[in-house]
């Protein structure tokens, strides 16, 4: 089994979705070194009886109010046990590995001053497949207060887990597992509910889904170019060297590389010059999909370097300072920013359909209706089409604007990253949704077409895909669609990926 290394260093987005997948995890002696010497940090404030926020002070408005000796030993309990309100679904596993995944990370850096035997409940929750059951809404962005605290909730004993397949008390949980709950002192409950690691471990799923919907969106655009006989002109490496975006030049390889060997390529192979706007820009499109696919992974990886606690230790400084590291405000307009994209892709996919339905309602042009073929299920599923572009538009309304003023006034600005990660999870799944039937629309025109057209090497392998659907689905449009939407887009082995909410209805 796969075993990854927590050091003081950056977790890679690769190695958190390894942990999501059930990979096995470990404390470097780096790390333990770092946790401890963050710790010693808090000790000496509580020694001195110094004004912490959250340690020797409440929280919230209530920042300012000292803590009795006493109420210093309770108050770590109050603030995992008074902070884990929620309502919904819970979160699926994926994200709550991921969560635990990014906190644990955190803490090795050591900034949050929690003991070390935090991190060693939050291994031994991981390594076990020890899972709490938290609802999915309870967070407005500035730290994952809710969704963290009912997680540190199992850590000490109490909460719902999920084990072996079992939803249990978080007590039962641990002690099935071999895990003994934890004793909070110093720091600890702070440091396990005021993080990010729902928004960011969901963010780190969301960024790899829309890798692989960015491919996705390029076999459609290439299967849609080789049913309409369209002009690959707009793939050419001088067009790319014109305007030199990244993103831009990686989807014209791609279409490039599906379309190698296609007809198109050939003098006679396009209809027209120019093609319909929605197949001319497609290298720009999808390019800006990949742009801000960048922007997001970078903001991930950025979050997953960074000490996101408040208060902050400082081990050079030997100091703990109050501080709005807990606001991910850069991951969350990214997120934003990338549902305009995704929107964007999504337009240009239900524009090409209608181009494909004006295709086959030509070939079809004089035929009987007795006599169409009865395989057509992209046809039947155009307006279905129609109908899911509009709730993609929808979402890509910014979420990072709709917050209220809480706590008093103090909490009078926050982030949405929970929810604006949320929404392009969902909006990554109605974008996956419109490509497999923007395929199965350009199947039915190359199933009508008079000659069997040559294809390139990756469209010929997409169209099979969605032959290979068709055969083994029960013969219903839906069935048929839900089994593509299994194969595409392509996902690696692993759990993660398999636990991807669609949102084909």
């Amino acid at each position: 089994m796969t075993t990854v290394t927590i050091t003081e260093e950056s977790l890679a987005l690769e190695d958190l979705l390894a942990v999501v997948d059930g990979a096995r995890v470990e404390l470097a002696d780096v790390a333990r070194s770092a946790i401890a010497a963050s710790r010693a940090v808090v000790d000496r404030a509580l020694s001195r009886n110094d004004a912490v926020y959250g340690l020797t002070t409440q929280v919230g408005h209530g920042k300012d109010t000292r803590l009795t000796e006493e109420e210093v030993r309770d108050e770590q309990m109050f603030l995992v046990m008074s902070h884990s309100g929620g309502v919904g679904p819970a979160l699926p596993t994926p994200q709550v590995r991921a969560a635990l995944a990014v906190r644990l990370n955190g803490i090795a850096r050591g900034g949050s001053g929690a003991s070390p035997a935090v991190a060693d409940v939050l291994v031994a929750m991981l390594n076990a497949g020890v899972h709490p059951v938290v609802p999915e809404i309870g967070s407005v962005g500035a730290g994952d207060l809710g969704p963290m605290a009912g997680m540190a909730q199992v850590t000490i004993g109490q909460g719902r887990a999920e084990y072996q397949g079992e939803v249990l008390p978080g007590g039962e949980a641990l002690w099935r597992a071999g895990i003994t709950p934890l004793v909070l002192s110093g720091k600890d409950g702070l440091a396990l509910v005021s993080a990010n690691g729902v928004s960011v471990g969901h963010a780190a799923l969301v960024v790899a889904r829309a890798e692989r919907a960015a491919k996705a969106a390029d076999i459609a655009a290439a299967l849609s170019m080789e049913a309409t006989s369209a002009n690959p002109s707009i793939l050419h490496p001088a067009v790319a060297r014109a305007k030199p975006i990244p993103g831009q030049a990686a989807a014209a390889d791609h279409l490039r590389q599906l379309l190698e060997g296609s007809e198109l390529f050939q003098p006679d192979g396009p209809k027209s010059v120019q093609d319909a706007l929605s197949f001319r820009v497609v290298p720009q499109v999808h390019g800006a999909m990949r742009e801000y696919i960048t922007a997001a992974r970078d903001a991930v990886t950025v979050e997953l370097k960074s000490a996101d606690d408040n208060p902050l230790v400082s081990v050079v400084d030997q100091t703990m300072i109050s501080n709005g590291n807990f606001h991910p405000m850069v991951l969350a307009i990214a997120c934003d920013a990338l549902r305009i994209a995704l929107a964007q892709v999504g337009q240009l996919s239900e524009r090409r359909m209608a181009h494909l339905w004006d295709g086959c309602m030509q070939q079809m042009t004089g035929l009987p209706t007795t006599g169409a073929p009865m395989t057509l299920y992209g046809l039947q599923l155009r307006y279905p089409a129609a109908a899911v572009f509009p709730e993609l538009k929808q979402l890509a309304a910014p979420a990072t604007l709709d917050t209220p003023v809480l706590d008093l006034g103090v909490e009078d600005h926050h982030t949405a990253a929970p929810l604006t990660v949320r929404k392009t999870d969902v909006a990554l799944g109605l974008l996956e949704d419109l490509l497999a039937i923007e395929m199965m629309l350009a199947h039915d025109l190359l199933t009508l077409a008079p000659t069997k057209v040559v294809l390139g090497v990756g469209t010929d392998a997409a169209l099979r895909m969605v032959e290979e659907a068709i055969l083994v689905a029960d013969p219903l449009p839906d069935a048929v669609h839900r089994t593509l939407r299994e194969r595409f887009p392509v996902r690696p082995v692993g759990g993660s990926a398999a636990n991807e909410r669609s949102a084909a209805r």
